[in-house]
């Protein structure tokens, strides 16, 4: 059977021909539309196991605008949260090791959910490679500002004192913040009632109504509180006082010893990256943790830059592991 040419046909015809020859002209012509194209900057994903708008995604987007001068690339903060980080680290694990890919993870995922969830889907120490730690964001004990206690001492004097123990409110079993109240109890000797919420705003509304006596929080999620004077702090938990809450004195200096705890935040990459990737990133951390506009972001965000080499890093994480896991197996605490 003859094949039989319409208008219609022959118009399609000619416009699959041109569109077939068309990008083929350009690319001998060398024109600026496919230089462009093939010469676009690659980009770094940079993953974050919490939603938008939380301290973990303000530190990330923080960090990413100069992040990307430093690695001249462009850099895409991915929010991947749920399953206690498992999410985001199984991603990041399965993602390819040349640094595309970069993990911001917080110390609960790495240091305390291994020992708290014994069927964890993931092995941070197998599964990730340490690049640097990047900020230390302690905890402090906070109060109602109208509460009468003067620091952190009286604060434990008057408990001892009390008929019954007050309690202090923590962002949830296995958190930082309730490590540090496992840490203060055994440092005081009271046994202080523990009141587990689900993340820090309930806490500091049940803090600012009275609700509960006092709260252990991250820094980071308690300056817009503390600057405003709608919370008042008595005692960081940190080895020395800090820049942002010089007039706050150290739980040490106010004669509870050994309460440090710090919800750090760390760069991880896939494990099996190269160790010339992971000195790049390094290197572009710690220039961006230099630059002054991001040295006064972390100030005002209640958070310290701590950037070091991939081997103090990881010596962080070993130390944390196992003094985290035996407060869990003293205490007895099982994950929710």
């Amino acid at each position: 059977m003859p094949i039989r040419y319409t208008r219609r046909g022959a118009m399609s015809a000619l416009a699959l021909a041109l569109a077939l020859a068309l990008p083929l002209a350009l690319l001998a012509l060398g024109t600026p539309w496919m230089a462009s194209s093939a010469s676009a900057a690659p980009i770094t994903r940079l993953v974050v196991a919490f939603p938008a708008g939380g301290p973990a995604d303000t530190l990330a987007r923080s960090l990413s605008r100069q992040l990307e001068a430093e690695l001249k690339q462009t850099v895409v903060v991915e929010n991947r949260p749920g399953a206690n980080g498992a999410i985001a680290i199984n991603a990041v694990a399965k993602a390819p090791t040349d640094g595309s890919v970069l993990f911001l993870t917080s110390a609960g995922a790495i240091v305390i959910n291994p020992a708290l969830y014994p069927n964890l889907p993931y092995d941070p120490q197998k599964d990730l490679t340490p690049i640097s730690l990047v900020v230390n964001t302690p905890e402090v004990l906070v109060v109602k500002p109208d509460d009468t206690i003067a620091n952190a001492a009286a604060f434990v004097k008057r408990a001892q004192a009390a008929g019954k123990p007050p309690s202090l409110a923590s962002t949830g079993i296995g958190s930082m913040p309730h490590m540090t109240i496992e840490l203060f109890k055994a440092a005081t000797h009271v046994n202080f009632l523990h009141v587990a919420y689900k993340g820090a705003a309930p806490a500091i509304t049940d803090t600012l109504g009275g609700q509960v006596d006092g709260f252990f929080g991250d820094t980071s999620g308690l300056m817009t509180y503390i600057t405003s004077k709608r919370l008042r702090p008595i005692g960081v938990a940190a080895p020395k006082r800090l820049p942002f809450l010089p007039d706050v004195p150290t739980l040490a200096e106010q004669g509870i010893a050994n309460v440090e705890a710090s919800n750090w935040y760390g760069l991880m990459a896939p494990a099996g990256t190269a160790p010339d990737v992971v000195k790049r990133v390094n290197d572009a951390l710690r220039r961006t943790l230099a630059a002054p506009e991001v040295r006064k972001n972390l100030d005002q965000l209640g958070l310290e830059p701590a950037a070091g080499t991939p081997a103090e890093f990881s010596a962080i994480i070993r130390a944390d592991t196992a003094r985290w896991a035996k407060v869990i197996k003293s205490q007895n605490i099982r994950g929710e």
